[in-house]
């Protein structure tokens, strides 16, 4: 697997270019996981955005067997939405670390993954 290709560098093994393939859908993964905790995070944001801009429309007393679910349920999607970032963030980090040292043991993937 290692032979000179007809640019004089060589390929990479089947092996190295199987864990590139693998870190990366890794990486997606963890990219997704991303993107959903912050939507995750934001959606009680507006929620609680609606809320006070409607105000005016009614009276706290009448409403807060409503209101105090409804802010308990933001409280543990805000908490699941940073535990989500969090978690990406983290395997993102040692996604990158891990591909990082791959490209240090092979000059050709160094020069395919920028």
């Amino acid at each position: 697997m290692n032979e000179p290709s007809a640019a004089g560098t060589l390929n990479l093994d089947t092996t190295t270019f199987n864990e590139v393939q693998l870190l990366l859908a890794e990486k997606r993964t963890a990219l997704s996981t991303l993107r959903t905790g912050i939507a995750i995070f934001a959606f009680p944001l507006s929620v609680l955005s609606v809320l006070i801009a409607t105000s005016k429309n009614y009276v706290l007393g009448e409403v807060i067997h409503w209101l105090i679910p409804l802010l308990l349920l933001n409280v543990g999607m805000v908490a699941l939405g940073t535990y989500l970032v969090y978690r990406a963030i983290k395997r993102i980090h040692r996604y990158d670390q891990l591909l990082a040292d791959l490209k240090k043991t092979n000059p050709r993937l160094a020069q395919l993954l920028i």
